[in-house]
């Protein structure tokens, strides 16, 4: 690190010690095997995904031809690995680097789609389901979220699925679901009018009755195809009813995952505006010199990089208490909330250091600006995060 910090000038750019950012060298953490397919990910990402995802992300277009690649290098199946969190963390970080919408979809495949038919689907359902959700070939849609209830949602829901012979009727409304129009089956949460439990049914696509359209001109998540759907007496047979979720507290586990993988994803978004930050500051000239000389644009870079490694430091923790079976509410809810607010601060930063350049998503920033507003607010708000930390600290809950 000298050789960065104390070196006297030479008017040459020197040799970085740590070209991809990572200060903590965090990788060393991980065992051989496991770093041997991080960098593996690492590299097809960054080679591949990076440069792609910005023409779909400006067109607002799913980018299925990257899905192959995805799966090839096992982003299809995280969820049925016996790998550790914190690789598990660092991939989806890695995901994130690469393009937060391509990252979003990862990670609603693995936490939400894959683990819930795992975890509590029939045996039936994962037979049919596993083996091409591994690969991509099939993709499947979380619809919880409804147009008028988002944070309220396990007290609020409204979509009903009543029973009627050997078939369940589902009737309401979802908003906000990812993949919705693309995805070939969508988990739907509805309230048993029989006895008002929250249950999860497996809802073909196709089926009559079910109808999604893509919600346009988002300023972020620009690639993911989030989207509305009506569910207008939608028939499905008996057994499309996952067993295990029998209540809502059935999908307690699997969204406290999310909120930990979207803490992972404000790390690696974050590491992406570093990414930007230093190769404009080393490559940009003006007043006849890089702008990586000048003092503002040193400290900021330097921000960038403390806000994310502050984030990886608390996401490694998490992690921990993964493995050793102690994660909480709280803990995820801080993770969530502490990284996304970091992301959004470092975010403006990189688009701030980029000037005019930062305002167009040529350079990236503006894209990356972007998106740290989308991981802001979903998977439970910064303030609705928030307040399940302030709600452990004090005993004192302020939902009620």
């Amino acid at each position: 690190m000298s050789q960065i910090l104390g070196a006297p000038s030479t008017g040459l750019i020197p040799l970085i010690p740590y070209p991809d950012g990572d200060l903590l060298e965090v990788r060393n953490l991980l065992n051989d095997e496991e770093r041997e397919s991080y960098e593996r990910v690492r590299e097809y990402l960054q080679d591949v995904v990076r440069p792609a995802s910005v023409d779909y992300w400006n067109e607002e277009e799913f980018a299925f031809d990257l899905l192959p690649g995805l799966a090839k290098v096992g982003l299809g199946e995280i969820e049925l690995s016996d790998t550790s969190w914190l690789y598990r963390g660092l991939v989806y970080a890695e995901a994130a680097r690469a393009d937060v919408s391509l990252s979003a979809l990862v990670g609603i495949h693995n936490e939400l789609i894959l683990g819930m038919i795992q975890q509590l689907g029939s045996e039936e359902q994962r037979s049919t389901w596993l083996p091409r959700l591994r690969t991509f070939e099939a993709i499947g849609a979380f619809a919880l979220t409804e147009p008028d209830h988002g944070s309220d949602i396990a007290g609020g829901l409204e979509t009903t699925a009543t029973r009627d012979g050997d078939e369940w009727i589902i009737n309401g409304s979802k908003r906000w679901i990812g993949a919705g129009t693309i995805a070939d089956f969508a988990l739907v949460w509805a309230r048993d009018t029989e006895d008002l439990q929250v249950k999860a049914f497996l809802v073909e696509t196709d089926r009559p009755g079910y109808r999604a359209s893509k919600i346009r001109n988002k300023m972020g998540l620009r690639i993911m195809q989030n989207a509305d759907i009506e569910l207008d007496d939608v028939r499905i047979p008996a057994e499309n009813h996952l067993p295990g979720a029998v209540d809502f507290s059935s999908a307690n586990e699997m969204l406290r995952n999310s909120r930990v993988w979207v803490g992972w994803q404000a790390y690696g978004l974050q590491m992406a505006a570093f990414d930007v930050a230093r190769e404009y500051a080393v490559n940009r000239t003006q007043f006849g010199r890089p702008i990586a000389k000048f003092q503002l644009m040193q400290q900021a870079l330097a921000e960038i990089a403390g806000n994310a490694h502050a984030n990886l430091g608390l996401m490694i923790q998490v992690a921990r208490s993964q493995e050793e079976g102690t994660l909480d509410m709280m803990r995820a809810a801080m993770g969530k909330s502490i990284g996304t607010r970091l992301a959004r601060e470092s975010a403006a930063k990189v688009r701030a250091m980029l000037g005019g350049n930062g305002i167009t998503s040529d350079h990236e920033a503006s894209k990356i600006f972007c998106d740290a507003e989308i991981l802001y607010t979903y998977e439970g708000t910064y303030e609705i995060n928030s307040l399940i930390v302030g709600r452990a600290v004090t005993g004192i809950s302020a939902f009620v």
